[in-house]
């Protein structure tokens, strides 16, 4: 049974030894398989090629880029051209007109309409915006009424002789708020006096006039001294003397435009007449008034032929 064993266990080893005796055979010089070394080789022969291919590459993409940069150069060229000629032409305008201003850039113009707005703050007109009746009104209104603020606020900043403007009775976490920072790009950096104070607590009452179209008493002239409001509301359904009686509640003076006095009924299919503007309509009328001191040219300027009313000389 030993000698079985043992005889079966040589037979065993037997080609093992065999098969390392043939790796030992085959192995080369530097004491590596003959076939790892062409495993070796092969790779290298890869990584050969893959140089030549990135290099290739490279070659390509420096062509493109040269190709690249020389069109980019040609319109750099053709810009620097165009401004020259322009620059040029400009010149020759001014010397046939010595008259005209030359224009002047924007950074230039937002720069002088800053400083115009800062100096009415100081001493210019004022005028209050009064929001406090924002609870009257639905989500369309609101949208209304935030693209009038807008409206007001872009025609004030291009009069030559601008307001400056108080948004009263106005939070920050209102609807309308909300509305104005949707609608107005830049809202938050108008150059106004926004506060949740009511009007009638920022100022003496006495320098206080109401604007609404139910007072009794028509503006006669622009007083700098005065501090004129107008009723931020947008009514679809028209409650009447809704900032009327508010100014009554006061105290304070109301007056209307005096559209009745310089305007007349205009017959048109609707039969539909209305004093009630928009407050940037109010506005618009307001400042030109304050530049011209012709309450038929003002009152052109604001009152749309919708509303059913025609200057008396464009009558007779």
């Amino acid at each position: 049974m030993d000698w079985k064993l043992e005889g079966s266990t040589q037979k065993v080893e037997s080609p093992v030894l065999q098969g390392q005796e043939g790796i030992l055979e085959e192995t080369g010089e530097d004491g590596l398989p003959e076939g790892f070394q062409l495993l070796q080789i092969d790779a290298e022969g890869e990584c050969q090629e893959g140089e030549i291919l990135a290099t290739g590459s490279t070659a390509w993409c420096s062509k493109n880029v040269q190709r690249k940069q020389r069109h980019w150069e040609k319109i750099v060229a053709a810009k620097k051209s165009k401004r020259k000629q322009e620059k040029e032409r400009r010149k020759a305008n001014r010397a046939e007109n010595p008259g005209i201003c030359p224009q002047h850039s924007k950074r230039f113009l937002r720069a002088l309409t800053k400083d115009k707005l800062l100096e009415a703050k100081h001493s210019g007109p004022r005028l209050c915006i009064d929001l406090s009746m924002t609870h009257y009104m639905s989500k369309k209104e609101l949208s209304r009424l935030a693209g009038q603020i807008r409206r007001l606020y872009g025609s004030n900043k291009k009069a030559d002789r601008p307001f400056w403007i108080c948004l009263t009775g106005f939070t920050t976490d209102s609807p309308l708020y909300e509305e104005c920072v949707r609608m107005n790009d830049g809202f938050s950096s108008y150059l106004l006096d926004i506060t949740e104070e009511d009007c009638f607590s920022l100022f003496p009452l006495e320098t206080l006039v109401y604007l609404t179209p139910d007072s009794e008493h028509a503006l006669e002239d622009v007083d700098l001294n005065k501090v004129y409001i107008l009723g931020g509301l947008v009514d679809e359904s028209i409650q009447k003397k809704v900032t009327f009686q508010k100014a009554r509640e006061y105290s304070v003076k109301t007056a209307r435009l005096p559209i009745q006095e310089y305007m007349v009924r205009n017959q048109n299919g609707k039969n539909y007449h209305s004093e009630i503007l928009a407050i940037n309509q109010v506005f618009d009328i307001l400042s030109t008034y304050l530049e011209t001191h012709n309450w038929p040219e003002a009152l052109k300027k604001g009152v749309s032929s919708g509303k059913g009313y025609i200057l008396r000389n464009s009558v007779e």
